[in-house]
């Protein structure tokens, strides 16, 4: 194996073409730049150097070795960046992951705050529902996700990642303006047993809505008008006067045509959380952690 060190000699005296030359520059004697030349010969089994009585230069062999060499310090030199600016918090790269409604402002909060202290970091962004991209941080292709668990439909992250929660989001009742429910602070759900819904698609075995399994606990079944996963939908057909929805305090940005007010019920809300890998050793993580927590003890704080 040829050493490092070596070749770097062998390259700088090519290209100071002296020994002297070469010991002046990596601040050596001449003598140990020429006992270093004398091993390198040894390792690459030919011999590098033609020695005259006033002059030295490179053989044929000691040219070629002195090019391949810097090729190779080349390449080591950008290997040792490349681990210095990963190793470094304020550079490198962060992929992370999301659900639709914490993209409101939750993530952009806390990632408007990160950017402005580490403006190099490479951000990569990947919205889906929490139990679809939690493989992906378990096999390491995203560093953090930002992921939500009903207490009504429990999950359980994948072996090797952790989760850690930020706060409980609570489920609101929507109703057009003008409905009374919307005039009381507080509305119980059995109340509303005789009333038209909208309500999301829904999972589990069986397949059931939020909605469905907290009324199922107060001894009904509610009548759904009609369904959708996008809540920006659901206020909209609420708004339209097509019936009544729950839905979390985060997926509620425009309040234009309806009310919302507090209801009581079964474990209704869900735990907001961030799951990560503690073995990640991306830099660039901690940070991030950190000014989503921060962020969020804002927004529970707002609530």
């Amino acid at each position: 194996m040829l050493n490092t060190h070596r070749l770097r000699i062998l390259a700088e005296v090519h290209r100071s073409g002296s020994i002297a030359g070469a010991a002046r520059e990596l601040k050596l004697s001449p003598s140990a730049v020429s006992h270093q030349l004398s091993q390198l010969e040894k390792e690459a089994g030919v011999s590098l150097v033609e020695r005259g009585a006033q002059s030295l230069r490179l053989t044929a062999a000691g040219r070629r070795l002195s090019l391949r060499g810097q090729e190779i310090l080349a390449l080591l030199d950008a290997a040792e960046k490349d681990l210095m600016a990963h190793s470094r918090a304020d550079t490198g790269h962060l992929c992370i992951g999301y659900f639709a409604s914490a993209g409101r402002r939750l993530v952009p909060q806390a990632l408007s705050r990160f950017a402005h202290r580490y403006p190099a970091v490479e951000l990569d962004l990947v919205e889906g529902q929490p139990h679809e991209l939690a493989p992906a941080v378990q096999q390491g292709e995203i560093d953090v996700l930002v992921m939500f668990e009903h207490a009504l439909d429990p999950w359980s992250p994948p072996e090797g990642v952790e989760v850690r929660e930020l706060f409980n989001d609570p489920q609101l009742l929507v109703v057009p303006t003008g409905h009374p429910a919307g005039r009381r602070g507080q509305v119980r759900l059995d109340e509303l047993a005789g009333e038209q819904w909208i309500t999301s698609f829904g999972t589990g075995s069986p397949v059931l809505s939020v909605l469905e399994r907290a009324c199922a606990l107060e001894g009904f079944v509610p009548n759904i008008r009609c369904r959708s996963d996008h809540y920006e939908v659901i206020t909209g057909l609420v708004r339209a006067g097509l019936g009544i929805a729950l839905i979390p305090s985060l997926g509620i940005s425009d309040t234009s045509g309806v009310e919302t007010t507090r209801i009581s019920g079964p474990r209704l809300y869900r735990t907001i959380g961030v799951a990560s890998r503690p073995t990640n050793p991306n830099p660039v993580l901690a940070s991030f952690l950190a000014y989503l927590a921060s962020t969020a003890a804002n927004l529970r704080a707002a609530h």
